[in-house]
């Protein structure tokens, strides 16, 4: 483990991912846009680069985690950033979730400098990148996914780490999460507004429908979060709304027809336009309850 990684991003999620990665004894060099996550990862022992650019010249593995497509092709390909720097050999993973024609195309140019990038999206938020139990899917060259799967392991867990396919498999793999996670929580949402209405618990809903065929980790986590009212972002609706424009973009690629993706869509939609696009992505529940009549600022334990 002498070898020094890349961290760029320190946000929600990358932020304990590095830490994770110190706590294994990996030697961490890190660079992001806000300097107190910085200056806390060099308190745990990283010490930190100016640029992208810096990073790629002291490591030839080099971990992304960053909001967007854009921010990761600045990232890698703007003035300091990492390929103007880049060293033959150099595994590049990156861990946003971005459009799968984005992965793609940043990997073949990855592959024209003499580097290998891996697009290895993540799943299970702030508790599963804190805990290191993160659910990471990944696209690219199966070698180098052996090269860096300690590194992976460190952050996920490696029962759930899987190498998709080829370059944007994992991308592709991250739009589907997604699509399944809108879905359930949007369904969990008006299970819990039903019971409202007809003034039966929804605590004792959720307890019953986790006993059953019914059960999901939507329903057990973000259930317990609409009960209580407790939106305090794992993770920001405004960055799901993002994901589902990736998710409209690639089943457009791919003539896919979703229709329940779409309606799910425009929910988050409503979610963001009303001003909510710091809160956690399940308070999609509150568009839920105010359609159907009820306060969307009372928990859901809340009679209607």
């Amino acid at each position: 483990m002498t070898n020094t990684i890349g961290f760029i991003g320190l946000g929600l999620m990358g932020r304990p991912m590095a830490k994770n990665l110190l706590k294994a004894g990996f030697p961490l060099i890190v660079h992001s846009r806000s300097q107190s996550p910085v200056d806390d990862l060099v308190a745990h022992g990283a010490r930190k680069a100016s640029s992208p650019g810096e990073v790629a010249r002291q490591a030839t593995r080099i971990i992304t985690m960053l909001p967007d497509s854009p921010d990761v092709e600045q990232v890698a390909e703007g003035p300091e950033g990492i390929f103007a720097s880049l060293q033959r050999g150099t595994i590049l993973i990156d861990m946003s979730t971005i459009a799968p024609a984005t992965a793609r195309r940043l990997a073949a140019r990855a592959a024209s400098l003499g580097a290998v990038m891996l697009d290895a999206p993540v799943s299970g938020g702030e508790i599963g990148a804190i805990s290191g139990t993160l659910s990471i899917m990944v696209g690219g060259d199966a070698e180098a996914f052996s090269a860096v799967r300690p590194i992976l392991d460190a952050m996920g867990n490696p029962e759930r780490v899987i190498r998709i396919g080829e370059s944007g498999a994992g991308q592709v793999c991250k739009t589907c999460n997604q699509m399944v996670i809108g879905g359930t929580l949007a369904v969990v949402s008006e299970a819990f507004a039903l019971a409202r209405k007809a003034g039966v618990n929804a605590a004792a809903v959720r307890s019953a429908l986790l006993g059953g065929f019914a059960a999901s980790r939507v329903l057990e986590v973000h259930g317990e979060r609409i009960l209580t009212g407790n939106y305090k972002p794992g993770f920001r609706a405004g960055l799901y709304a993002k994901d589902y424009r990736i998710i409209s973009t690639t089943l457009a690629e791919h003539h896919s027809a979703a229709p329940v993706s779409a309606v799910v869509q425009q929910l988050v939609e409503s979610l963001v336009a009303s001003g909510r696009s710091e809160e956690d992505y399940s308070a999609l529940a509150k568009v839920i309850f105010q359609l159907s009549g009820i306060d969307p600022e009372a928990p859901a334990s809340t009679p209607a």
